[in-house]
């Protein structure tokens, strides 16, 4: 389909390496079977991609949708799609040309016996906008007349709102429609134009409406549409009030409440409660929550929690360890459920997660998990030797097993080893030095053999091997790895204060900047050129790195904080949303609540400079 000239342009726009243009031709194919893969490929292949370009493939993709075998609603919403969200700006003006020159040979699918091509039309003319002219618009309000699928009216809801709302009354006419798809996009978009707080009663509306439709899709179906669009859930956690309204009523937003806004995890307890059904990310998720907790609310989430420790899957089990430990289950409880763990599934960072709670929450009464641990070195995850950094005895004890992990190479326990022996230091002995050695002298992998080198500073008072190595990379780069090793020797790395000093000029990065601040204040105990750098760092509210201090503590340790710091850390601290967001399943106390905690000691504790 399309003439050779076009498939050559195609070519040369993609080059030899790369399968949009075979995925092209395999839609031409009167098979089906060649055809759906091909489909689900180039939608990988194009979509959110800013290292591939997407408008040479539109001319074909439109006469594919027109003239080809099908599937036509999936190439209709593959060009909604890259008319909204294709990399680049200049790639979506090109795509919205193409599609507005296209569009009167478009519209007509609109009126398609097949609901979901008619759907994804819907969605084609809101992606292009008013680049089509007023004709689409039209076409929209007769068919919100005209269409019986709810879904599909829903679709036109929602296109006519973003495409031309007007005053907003044939929204409100809708809020009454029997269909609860449409009444949900009618007071979605009232709910996106309207500023908060937002009015109770169409927030009551909205609510009804998303809890009684037949179905709602795990994420909110942004990339169907521009980028003004604010589904009902993102336009609610705007206004905590109106959250916590929806929230009663029935929509699952526990959770998402407390990842945007602070200290409202009492509130949403009940709920969070009830969203919690047994997958281990949902424990997870809940130990975070237990975190911020008053303690005299801890036991209801243990009696909901405790079920799952006799769940089948060794994941749930390790989710709801993790929990517990939060919720501050008895000791010898936790405790014996890692230990279980720790025999059934060593290999899971699952069992990783778990012993970190149990060993965070409980201290010296969870010593049997480290020497337990111990006993499994490199017989499990590699990260759970970290354990062993908090119980200096039981390291003690396994300095030979620890030392072995050393030559263990592609695995990720070198670099933990390292870390367990330099935390022992003088008592790894001669065992942990030579194996730091020979680590140092082998060089299999330039960052651990770098750690090593530094690591034999506490554990044999010789800086010369991290003096030799440091020297080498600091001078091939300006390397933050590097410069952040090199603040670890303390005094002892004076030698290297050349290489170091220059990376405190205001042209450096602000994080590379920040790295070298903390590094020649280890190193000489300078504060009038090494403030400054720390506190920028610190105004961009990043989370703490398991890496090197924060530069919050750092400030902190020095005692010092400059005074152009002082009130944006304390609006920071102060605002009742979150500035650091955890999108990982976090099952510690959250990184914001971690770093404002922090903010607060430093603002409480510093002598104001400048």
């Amino acid at each position: 389909m399309g003439t050779e000239r076009d498939r050559a342009a195609l070519e040369r726009a993609y080059g030899p390496t790369s399968d949009v243009p075979a995925l092209l031709r395999a839609l031409e194919s009167a098979d089906e079977s060649a055809r759906d893969p091909a489909m689900d490929r180039l939608f990988s292949s194009l979509c959110f991609r800013d290292d591939v370009p997407t408008a040479p493939a539109v001319p074909q993709l439109i006469r594919l949708a027109l003239h080809g075998p099908g599937p036509r609603a999936e190439l209709l919403r593959l060009l909604a799609n890259l008319a909204n969200w294709a990399g680049h700006r200049h790639e979506r003006r090109r795509i919205r040309r193409a599609l507005a020159e296209a569009m009167p040979s478009l519209i007509p699918f609109a009126h398609d016996a097949d609901p979901g091509v008619r759907e994804a039309t819907v969605t084609l003319i809101a992606a292009c906008g008013r680049a089509c002219g007023p004709a689409p618009t039209r076409l929209l309000r007769d068919r919100l007349a005209e269409e019986s699928d709810p879904l599909v009216r829903s679709r036109v809801v929602t296109a006519l709102g973003l495409l031309d709302p007007g005053d907003g009354a044939w929204r409100h006419d809708l809020l009454t429609d029997p269909e609860p798809r449409v009444v949900l996009a009618a007071a979605e978009d009232l709910l996106r134009t309207t500023e908060p707080p937002l009015p109770h009663p169409l927030v009551d509306v909205g609510a009804r409406a998303y809890t009684a439709a037949p179905e709602q899709p795990e994420e909110p179906e942004i990339s169907l549409w521009p980028g003004h669009y604010r589904p009902l859930t993102a336009r609610l956690l705007e206004d905590p009030g109106a959250a916590l309204r929806a929230l009663a009523q029935g929509m699952p937003l526990a959770f998402e409440i407390t990842e945007h806004w602070r200290d409202r995890e009492a509130q949403v307890l009940p709920w969070a409660l009830r969203e919690t059904e047994g997958e281990a990310w949902q424990l997870y998720r809940l130990a975070q929550l237990t975190c911020a907790l008053p303690p005299e609310l801890h036991a209801r989430v243990r009696e909901r929690v405790s079920p799952y420790l006799a769940d089948d899957s060794p994941a749930v089990r390790a989710g709801a360890v993790t929990a517990l430990a939060r919720a501050r289950v008895p000791a010898e409880v936790a405790v014996e459920e890692v230990l279980r763990l720790l025999g059934e599934a060593p290999g899971a960072y699952d069992t990783v997660r778990a012993v970190k709670a149990v060993t965070d929450e409980f201290g010296a009464a969870a010593e049997p998990v480290a020497r337990a641990v111990a006993r499994r070195l490199g017989h499990g995850h590699s990260e759970l030797a970290n354990v062993l950094t908090r119980y200096p005895a039981a390291a003690s004890d396994a300095v030979g097993e620890i030392a072995g992990l050393l030559t263990r190479h592609g695995t990720g326990h070198p670099s933990v080893a390292v870390a367990v022996l330099a935390g022992l230091g003088r008592a790894a002995g001669e065992v942990g030095e030579r194996a730091l050695r020979l680590c140092v002298r082998e060089g299999v992998h330039s960052s651990v053999s770098a750690e090593a080198a530094v690591a034999l500073w506490p554990v044999a008072a010789d800086p010369e091997p991290a003096l030799s190595v440091l020297r080498r990379e600091l001078s091939a780069s300006a390397s933050s790895w590097a410069t952040s090793l090199a603040g670890r020797l303390g005094a002892a790395a004076a030698p290297l204060l050349p290489l170091v000093e220059p990376l405190l000029a205001p042209r450096i990065p602000s994080g590379s900047r920040a790295t070298a601040a903390l590094a020649v204040w280890r190193i000489t105990g300078r504060t009038e050129d090494t403030t400054d750098p720390l506190a920028r760092q610190a105004l961009e509210w990043q989370r703490f790195s398991p890496v090197q201090p924060h530069p919050v503590v750092t400030l902190t340790e020095m005692g010092l904080l400059p005074r152009f710091a002082v009130e944006p850390l304390r609006r920071g601290a102060q605002s009742p949303r979150r500035t650091v967001k955890d999108l990982m399943y976090g099952d510690a106390a959250h990184p914001d609540d971690v770093l404002r905690a922090a903010v607060r000691t430093l603002l409480a504790t510093a002598r104001v400079v400048g």
